[in-house]
C-alpha cells in the first residue's frame, strides 16, 4: 500500500536540483562541498533515495540555505537577493584556542576564494598549517590589533591595517591585546 500524500516524506530532489543549478554547481561540485557522494546526490535528485537528516543538513549548509528550504515541496523561484541571518552563517568555534571563525563566503567558492570574520579573545590564536602552494591570505583588522607570524617573521597589524602574506607555510594570527580583536580574513587559493 502506497503512503498517502499527507504521510509521504518530502521530495527533496526537485528542491535540491533547483538550488544546485541556481548556484551554477555540478553534482561533482556539490559532492565536494557537502561531502556527499555524487551517486547519492544523483539518487536524491531523481527521488530514488531520501537523504538522512545529517545529509540534508550538510546539503543545506553547502547550498547556504535553511534546512527547511530543502524539505519544502513548493516550487518557488530562486531569490534575486539572498540574505543570511546571523544564526544561518556557519561558524567554526575554536573555543579552546580563543577564536571564532564565521564563514562569510558561499560554500560553492570554498577551495578557490574564502572569506571569514575572525574574532580572537585576548590571548587567542588561530594557528594554521601550510595551505596548498600559492595560497595567500589577506587580514584586515576591524577591532583591536593582532600579531601575525608567518614562518620566522612576526608583524603587528593595527586597527584598520591589512596584512597580505603567503599562506603556503605555517602561519598564526594572535591577539596580544587585552580586548577582543576582530578581523576579516580572505583566503585565495591558486
Amino acid at each position: 500500500m502506497k503512503p498517502s500524500i499527507a504521510n509521504a516524506p518530502p521530495e527533496v530532489g526537485a528542491a535540491l536540483q533547483r538550488l544546485r543549478l541556481a548556484r551554477g554547481l555540478t553534482l561533482e561540485d556539490l559532492s565536494r562541498i557537502a561531502g556527499v557522494s555524487k551517486s547519492m546526490l544523483s539518487q536524491i535528485e531523481r527521488e530514488k533515495a531520501n537523504p538522512t537528516i545529517a545529509i540534508t543538513w550538510r546539503l543545506a549548509n553547502a547550498l547556504g540555505v535553511a534546512i527547511g528550504e530543502l524539505l519544502d515541496d513548493d516550487q518557488r523561484p530562486v531569490e534575486t537577493i539572498r540574505v543570511l541571518d546571523a544564526h544561518e552563517t556557519p561558524t567554526l568555534p575554536g573555543n579552546h584556542a580563543g577564536y571564532v571563525l564565521r564563514i562569510l563566503g558561499p560554500m560553492e567558492l570554498a577551495g578557490k576564494y574564502e572569506w571569514y570574520e575572525l574574532t580572537l579573545a585576548p590571548g587567542g590564536e588561530l594557528a594554521s598549517q601550510a595551505h596548498d602552494p600559492g595560497t595567500t591570505e589577506h587580514l584586515t583588522v576591524l577591532h583591536g590589533s593582532m600579531e601575525l607570524e608567518v614562518g620566522t617573521q612576526k608583524k603587528k597589524v593595527k586597527l584598520g591595517g591589512t596584512a597580505r602574506y603567503p599562506a603556503d607555510q605555517q602561519h598564526a594570527i594572535r591577539n596580544p591585546g587585552k580586548t577582543e580583536g576582530k578581523a576579516l580574513l580572505v583566503v585565495i587559493h591558486r
